[in-house]
């Protein structure tokens, strides 16, 4: 599985659209670029594995692997980038502002579970990040389907 994160910066912080098979799924909110600096800044474009993870903090959430120069890059729960992320990825159902968001718990669980199925299977699931198209996405109206 492949998933298509469009990004849209801002200085505040950064929005996405993530997709599969070219359907909308849900939103995201992250940190806003300050050159792949750790716990200040979202991460790089590119593609990336995705994997399991536990912590007593966020329960079962996922793991980002193998970013360059950074650690514990993770997607989880958040809905203000600013106060809640360092440097980790959550989706939302709404977009509410630069890095902001609602119902990314709701969100996230539907997606945990799409996601934890196909690595069940132990068939890998990558995140492949991109800079939207200028003029797409930037309402945050498309569709959630998760």
């Amino acid at each position: 599985m492949e998933l298509k994160l469009e990004r849209i910066y801002y200085p505040g912080g950064t929005n996405g659209n993530l997709y599969l098979n070219g359907e909308g799924l849900c939103h995201s909110i992250e940190l806003p670029w300050k050159g792949n600096e750790p716990r200040r800044s979202c991460i790089p474009e590119g593609k990336y594995e995705l994997s399991k993870r536990y912590s007593a903090k966020f329960g079962w959430h996922l793991l980002v692997k193998n970013v360059k120069d950074r650690s514990l890059v993770l997607i989880h729960p958040a809905n203000n980038a600013l106060k809640e992320l360092k440097g980790c990825i959550a989706p939302v159902s709404f977009l509410t502002g630069a890095g902001r968001g609602t119902k990314s718990r709701v969100v996230f669980d539907k997606l945990l579970v799409m996601i934890y199925k196909c690595l069940d299977k132990n068939e890998p699931v990558f995140l492949n990040i991109t800079a939207a198209d200028p003029g797409k996405g930037k309402s945050g109206s498309s569709k959630v389907v998760v």
